[in-house]
């Protein structure tokens, strides 16, 4: 029994030293205390200074956005202009060529008349196939016009939002630095005081 009891007082022993070297051992120091407080300045300044770098790349790619919508949506306008005068001068060029023809279909020769009909028809298909292109041409331009409007949006929307943040986060890098500096220059001056 008594062998257990020393057992158990040698135990208890070793576990109160140990405790007791740990406990010491963890407390820091003043100057760990400043170095570790610096560190979390640091941290902050290079945190604020990553948000910074954010909001300026987000800033840059709704600048692009509203450079792409304006580009497309003045592209688009061209193109349906181009478009828009290609189809009247189409429709006059198939109405004065019907007209000729129509004419040439009611001709007393037999042969005239046939050949005449035969053309009509070729031309109604070739200005249904033209006709067509442009339509799908059109279709395109406009949701190019559209593409370029949204993007604009998207860009000016964007660009607002991120400008506030900006605004925000080169404040609050502003503040983190000079923080880090007052207490860097802390730091400094108190090796000097001890000298």
């Amino acid at each position: 029994m008594r062998t257990i009891f020393k057992l158990r007082f040698f135990v208890v022993l070793s576990f109160l030293l140990t405790a007791s070297l740990l406990i010491n051992a963890q407390t820091p120091s003043p100057q760990d205390k400043k170095a570790a407080e610096l560190k979390r300045l640091e941290t902050g300044v290079n945190t604020a200074k990553a948000k910074v770098d954010l909001n300026e790349r987000k800033l840059a790619v709704a600048d692009s956005l509203i450079t792409a919508g304006n580009q497309l949506t003045s592209e688009s306008k061209t193109e349906i202009k181009a478009i828009t005068s290609e189809k009247k001068r189409l429709d006059k060029d198939y109405a004065t060529q019907q007209k000729s023809l129509q004419k040439l279909t009611t001709s007393k020769d037999k042969d005239e008349a046939t050949q005449a009909r035969a053309d009509l028809k070729a031309l109604s298909a070739k200005y249904k196939l033209d006709s067509k292109a442009l339509d799908t041409r059109m279709k395109d331009a406009t949701k190019k016009s559209t593409t370029g409007t949204n993007d604009l949006t998207k860009g000016k929307a964007n660009k607002s939002t991120v400008k506030d943040a900006l605004k925000i986060a080169k404040t609050n890098l502003a503040e983190a630095q000079k923080k880090y500096d007052a207490a860097n220059e802390g730091e400094k001056a108190a090796p000097k005081k001890k000298k």
